[in-house]
C-alpha cells in the first residue's frame, strides 16, 4: 500500500505507475509535504516489482510553479536559533533534506519519466532533471528561476542539467532567469519531444511507458545502471562494468522467454526473473 498523501497521488496502470503532483489548488507549489512525501513514495514505487516504469505529471493546468515560499517562511533563512552558529547549521540541514528528496527520484532504479506541461519553475526544473525521460505540452514553460528571488539554485539543477543541455544553455538559463517555451526547451534538449496538448501529452506519457514497461524489467533497470555507472568513466571502464555486469545478470527467465518467444513468433511474456 502507498504511503497516503495530500499532495502526491498514485495511480497503477499494468506494469506503469504515475505519481502525480496533486495540490493543483496551489498550482502543485512544492510545500513541506511534498519534500517529505516524495522520496517515501519513490522507495515503495522502486520496492514493488508490479511496477517497471513510473510518470511523474500533475493535475491540473500547471506541472509545478517550484518551491512554496509562503509554506517554508522565515525556514529558508534558518529559522530562530540560539546562535548564528545554530542557524546556519539548521539551514544546511534543511537544503540537504531537499536535495535528498529529489535525489530519490533520481535514485530509482526503474525507468522515471516527466510530463510537463503549462508552469515548470524552479524546483519543478530539479524535479525533471532527476527524470530519465521527458517530454511536455507545447504550453509548458522551463525556468530556473532563483537568481530573480536572490537564491543560488541548491537541489540539483547546477548539477544535473549541464549533463542533458550543455554548459552554455545552462548558464544563460541561470543566469537570467528567463521563462523558456516548449520549443526552445526541445530545441536544447532538455525534453525529447513537445505535444500539442495536455491530453496529447499523456497519452504519448504513457504510450511511452509501457513500450519501456513491456521490455524485460531486469535488461531495463540493468541498461538505467550501466549508464548511470558509466559517467565519469572512460569508454574502456565503460566497458568492463558492462562486461561484468552481464556476466552475472544474463543468464534470466527473461532471456529464455525472450528466445522462445522469438522461436514462436509471438510477443515475449516477461517476468522480471
Amino acid at each position: 500500500m502507498v504511503t497516503a498523501s495530500r499532495v502526491l497521488s498514485v495511480e497503477q496502470s499494468g506494469h506503469v505507475a504515475i505519481l502525480w503532483l496533486d495540490n493543483p489548488e496551489r498550482r502543485n507549489a512544492l510545500g513541506p509535504e511534498f519534500w517529505e512525501d516524495l522520496p517515501a513514495l519513490m522507495r515503495q514505487l522502486s520496492d514493488d516489482s508490479a511496477v517497471r516504469a513510473i510518470v511523474i505529471a500533475a493535475k491540473g493546468p500547471h506541472f509545478t510553479v517550484g518551491l512554496d515560499l509562503k509554506a517554508f517562511g522565515g525556514t529558508l533563512g534558518g529559522g530562530e536559533g540560539s546562535s548564528e552558529a545554530a542557524r546556519r547549521t539548521r539551514l544546511l540541514g534543511n537544503i540537504k533534506r531537499l536535495q535528498a528528496s529529489i535525489t530519490a527520484v533520481a535514485d530509482c532504479p526503474k525507468p522515471v519519466l516527466a510530463a510537463v506541461q503549462g508552469y515548470c519553475l524552479g524546483g519543478g526544473v530539479d524535479l525533471i532533471t532527476a527524470c530519465d525521460i521527458r517530454l511536455a505540452s507545447a504550453d509548458a514553460v522551463f525556468s530556473i528561476r532563483e537568481t530573480k528571488i536572490a537564491l543560488v539554485a541548491d537541489v540539483g539543477t547546477l548539477q544535473r542539467l549541464p549533463a542533458i543541455v550543455g554548459e552554455g544553455h545552462v548558464a544563460e538559463l541561470a543566469f537570467t532567469g528567463k521563462d523558456i517555451t516548449a520549443a526552445r526547451a526541445r530545441e536544447i534538449g532538455l525534453v525529447n519531444d513537445v505535444l500539442p496538448d495536455p491530453t496529447a501529452l499523456a497519452a504519448a506519457t504513457r504510450e511511452l511507458a509501457g513500450e519501456i514497461a513491456a521490455n524485460s524489467p531486469l535488461a531495463v533497470q540493468g541498461t538505467k545502471a550501466v549508464l548511470r555507472a558509466c559517467k565519469g568513466r572512460s569508454i574502456a571502464e565503460g566497458l568492463d562494468y558492462v562486461a561484468v555486469w552481464n556476466a552475472a545478470f544474463v543468464q534470466s527467465n527473461d532471456l529464455g522467454e525472450a528466445m522462445t518467444a522469438f522461436a514462436e513468433k509471438r510477443a515475449p511474456r516477461f517476468t522480471g526473473t
